[in-house]
């Protein structure tokens, strides 16, 4: 159910170098960090007292894997993937699913979550493996996929095809990330930075100093090292981002991205590199981050024009083969 940390453009949380003035006030930062997902996460909350506990922090990500994760056996997306007809969701599951099911028709199919046949084909699933499909393979993954086989009777998700199997990774750690943000805002936290895998939701500001948080964008070509493309202050709301220059199978010459067009049935192979979203909240940025990576610059922008909640920024290379970067106005506003 996660992104793994080597497929996203890192986005960096940066420290900030204004010294916060002197205050009266009993404010502390509170960090809770672990490795969960896949990938590390971190939480910082600042409070007056402490109100969150790394115990229940862990138990929320067992509850989320429980419900959505492909790499646990035992979890309620694996047993819908293997089930005939389909089954009842919990509140995890229908949530993910509904906001899914609307960006795939926003984006007219090109972010589909009954990706897993094609992810698994090509060696990106639960079994990795380095074995390119044949043309009979990836025709018959295609047969399999496709949200049009996919039903929402009310929390029944229904499967018209046995063999479909849907792969929420795309989404669900963006509304991870939501979840975590839902408990502390049940727990009065008005202040606050959560990041899973590199996807961010914010609220408020720094304390004592009523500073912004900072985010910091990777550039690219940054594997070996943190080198910072951009960087930009969140008031509140998420940032996520999407790449395909660190996960990949090498064939040849050729690196083969982990990213699927399901149209075809083969990685994408456009000009995007990478693309970052800002919305209001984790778990449509971070749907939507993938949808316009599979679009290609020109339809990004037209899909940008009309859907005027979600600002992006892209790093792509020209028809000269050179790195530029391009956003929509409101972005680092």
């Amino acid at each position: 159910m996660y992104k793994i940390l080597a497929t996203i453009l890192t986005i960096f949380i940066l420290s900030s170098c204004v010294i916060p003035k002197k205050t009266e006030t009993n404010w502390k930062a509170f960090k809770i960090e672990g490795f969960a997902q896949g990938t590390s996460y971190q939480i910082t909350y600042y409070s007056k007292n402490q109100v969150v506990s790394s115990k229940y922090v862990n138990q929320l990500f067992n509850e989320l894997d429980s419900s959505l994760s492909i790499y646990k056996p035992y979890s309620l997306i694996n047993k819908f993937n293997n089930s005939e007809k389909g089954l009842l969701m919990d509140k995890h599951l229908l949530k993910v699913v509904k906001r899914s099911m609307k960006i795939w028709k926003e984006s007219e199919g090109v972010f589909d979550i009954s990706i897993l046949p094609l992810v698994d084909v090509w060696g990106f699933g639960p079994t990795k493996h380095s074995k390119q499909p044949n043309d009979s393979e990836i025709t018959h993954a295609l047969s399999c996929s496709g949200s049009d086989k996919l039903l929402i009777k009310g929390r029944m998700l229904v499967k018209t095809k046995p063999c479909l199997k849907i792969d929420v990774n795309g989404i669900a750690q963006g509304y991870s990330v939501d979840y975590i943000a839902e408990y502390l805002d049940n727990k009065g936290v008005k202040n606050y930075l959560v990041e899973i895998g590199g996807e961010i939701r914010v609220r408020g500001r720094k304390q004592p100093g009523n500073e912004r948080m900072r985010i910091g964008i990777e550039q690219p070509s940054s594997i070996d090292s943190i080198e910072l493309q951009k960087t930009l202050q969140l008031r509140s709301g998420a940032i996520t981002s999407s790449g395909n220059y660190r996960r990949f199978i090498q064939s040849g010459s050729k690196k083969i991205s982990h990213l699927m067009d399901i149209k075809t049935g083969y990685p994408l192979d456009n000009e995007i590199i990478s693309v970052t979203v800002r919305a209001k909240n984790t778990m449509s940025a971070d749907g939507y981050d993938n949808a316009l990576i599979g679009m290609g610059i020109k339809k990004a922008f037209e899909f940008l024009k009309k859907h005027k909640k979600i600002d992006a920024y892209f790093i792509y290379k020209d028809e000269n083969g050179l790195l530029r970067d391009t956003a929509t106005q409101k972005f680092f506003r």
